[in-house]
């Protein structure tokens, strides 16, 4: 293709601002996308700078804490995490929580799947007003339950106990797991129920073979949302026990001792305490993934 070399000034003017414009187009998106990933690493270093801390003052010495300021440890210590791994009072903690959490987690996930199921294939007198009802629980804070469950479950002998805080969790989880599944078991046909029927499925084995496999990015994430809950949930948990059944939570605050506060171990402890949740995250990253697209959250 042949380009005529411009001749007057004026022809000179307009392929120069033409060429400026092309470089402007160019330019912009590189610029743009630096833009974006300087803002994004920006957000990522303030979001992990505390975890980051965190572990750097579990490898340091208190006395090295409490002094200068320093970006990794100068005398690296394994220290705190044997104390950890060593003291009942602190690895105990751990023991009851993940016990007490996966209780409530069991208990909520099969209360709330023929429950959902319910609310999503039937129409029953009062249905919207009982569904609305069951969220209204997720509006109090935990505060509001702390008195009559505590005199509760005092009265009863479940004081101390995992079962008390499994069950305390339930009034919140179930509510959320139903409200979460709803979403999911209503996107799938009701024609699916009729076929597995006029095929000669029973309904347990309906359910169990054909619908949980369907929903099961669903109950993936049902299971992050009560984990998340139960796992660094504080005060239910922390008032409805003692000393069988204490949390890690409530173990992390006493730590105070006649020399101060332990730095050291606590931040040992806050570290091993982010370690569950990764985990579970790790496990069911692809079932999250899928419900944000798909469901309710």
């Amino acid at each position: 293709m042949n380009h005529s070399i411009p001749t007057t000034p004026e022809a000179v003017r307009k392929q120069a601002a033409a060429a400026d414009a092309r470089r402007r187009r160019q330019a912009r998106p590189v610029s743009r996308q630096w833009r974006r990933r300087g803002l994004m690493t920006a957000y990522i270093v303030f979001v992990l700078l505390p975890v980051y801390w965190l572990l750097n003052m579990s490898f340091q010495s208190n006395s090295e804490i409490l002094g200068a300021l320093t970006l990794w440890p100068q005398d690296f210590t394994l220290e705190h995490y044997a104390k950890i791994f060593t003291d009942a009072n602190w690895y105990m903690g751990y023991v009851n929580s993940i016990a007490y959490v996966l209780m409530n987690m069991l208990i909520s996930l099969a209360v709330a799947l023929p429950a959902a199921y319910a609310f999503s294939r039937y129409r029953f007198i009062g249905d919207k007003h009982l569904f609305f009802w069951l969220l209204t629980n997720l509006m109090a804070p935990p505060a509001v339950f702390l008195l009559p469950y505590f005199q509760l479950y005092y009265t009863v002998g479940l004081f101390d106990t995992h079962v008390a805080v499994a069950l305390a969790h339930c009034l919140f989880n179930i509510p959320l797991a139903i409200w979460i599944l709803e979403g999911f078991m209503s996107s799938v046909p009701k024609e699916i129920d009729e076929t597995a029927f006029i095929d000669g499925y029973s309904f347990p084995r309906f359910f169990v073979k054909i619908f949980i496999p369907m929903i099961s990015s669903g109950i993936g994430v049902t299971l992050f949302f009560l984990f998340m809950f139960s796992w660094v949930e504080l005060l239910l948990s922390s008032t409805l026990t003692a000393t069988n059944a204490q949390p890690i939570g409530s173990v992390m605050t006493q730590t105070k001792g006649a020399s101060g506060i332990d730095w050291g171990a606590l931040s040992a402890a806050g570290v091993l305490t982010i370690l569950p949740g990764i985990v579970v995250v790790y496990f069911v990253r692809n079932h999250i993934a899928k419900g944000f697209a798909l469901g309710r959250t």
